[in-house]
């Protein structure tokens, strides 16, 4: 009996330790039904487990790093994955990511990856107007983002809370390519105007796609989530005689001290590769691949069609550091 016992407890530590060394922990900030896809496709490709963290909508990106940062001296997680480009940047800043570079991610072009290996990009967003076609006629759109602080909008526009997600980065972009004072009264205007600040991006898609505010600014992703619904409404990519429009990368890194990190490296090249980037541009979120000759459905534009914004996103993550108190004060927190 004893020999039976010894037996199935070295049987039992034997499966456990197989087990263990077979997986991958994610944390991601994507939205699940887009996410949830992709990794289930890396765990049948591989068979490596996947374990999975997912943030909340109203905390997008801010809740996981504040649940790494704690973390430092213990990882939990092998991998992040962003839905914006800053928070990984953040993540380097403060010595909790570990440099690897992807031989999968060559043909993706160096502005979306960090020099020393820490981050790279993928699979992209922008941060658009959303209007109601129904109550705002093509020739009334608004064509600027500085438009919506204008008078004929008062009281008829939706954002996410800037304290959040891809918001506080598009915050955080306006304040370097506007300069500190003028991005100040930018937003000032804006809630003098009676700007709605509401949850999340996709709490802004509805709100216009039900007409009860005429404009919002949210992101591609929500946006042509909408537009597929066959919701009145259309998208207007900001400023394109000017400063342009903010894209945002799907952002990934590996955590430094992570129990799995050969697993997380091998989750790394299936993330950036072209064959991902396919799959989130027939998503539903309508994703816009950075690879010029990845396929794509006839509605999503390619990077190329869009006059981006010129910012560094290292300079934009410590941006958003420099702004947070007046954030947080503008928000009413």
């Amino acid at each position: 009996m004893k020999f039976i016992t010894v037996t199935c407890i070295a049987l039992f530590m034997f499966i456990k330790m197989s087990y263990a060394g077979n997986e991958v922990v994610v944390y991601t900030s994507e939205d699940k039904i887009f996410s949830e896809p992709v990794l289930q496709q890396f765990e049948k490709k591989t068979g490596i487990k996947i374990r999975v963290i997912y943030d909340t909508e109203e905390t997008k990106s801010t809740g996981l790093v504040n649940r790494l940062i704690a973390e430092k001296n213990n990882p939990q997680a092998d991998v992040f994955w962003s839905g914006e480009p800053v928070r990984p940047v953040l993540l380097k800043i403060k010595g909790l990511t570990t440099p690897y570079v992807s031989s999968a991610a060559a043909d993706i072009s160096k502005i979306y990856k960090d020099t020393e290996g820490h981050w790279t990009g993928f699979s992209a967003r922008a941060r658009i107007i959303l209007y109601n076609s129904s109550l705002v006629s093509m020739d009334e759109r608004p064509l600027s983002i500085l438009d919506l602080a204008k008078p004929r909008w008062r009281d008829q526009v939706a954002i996410a809370n800037p304290l959040f997600g891809t918001t506080s980065v598009h915050m955080a972009a306006l304040f370097i390519i506007l300069g500190d004072e003028k991005a100040r009264k930018f937003m000032n205007d804006l809630k003098a105007n009676g700007v709605k600040i509401v949850s999340s991006n996709s709490e802004v898609r509805r709100l216009v796609a039900r007409g009860e505010v005429k404009v919002g600014i949210t992101d591609t992703d929500d946006a042509n989530v909408a537009v597929r619904e066959g919701s009145a409404v259309k998208i207007v990519y900001p400023d394109e005689s000017g400063m342009g429009t903010l894209i945002m990368p799907n952002m990934v890194c590996l955590i430094k001290n992570s129990p799995n990190q050969e697993n997380g490296k091998k989750l790394i090249d299936y993330l950036v590769s072209s064959e991902v980037e396919k799959s989130l541009a027939f998503a539903m979120c309508a994703q816009m691949p950075l690879r010029h000759y990845v396929q794509t459905p006839a509605d999503v534009l390619t990077i190329a069609a869009i006059k981006g914004m010129d910012i560094n996103y290292h300079d934009v993550a410590v941006k958003l550091d420099e702004i947070s108190a007046f954030l947080k004060q503008w928000a009413g927190y």
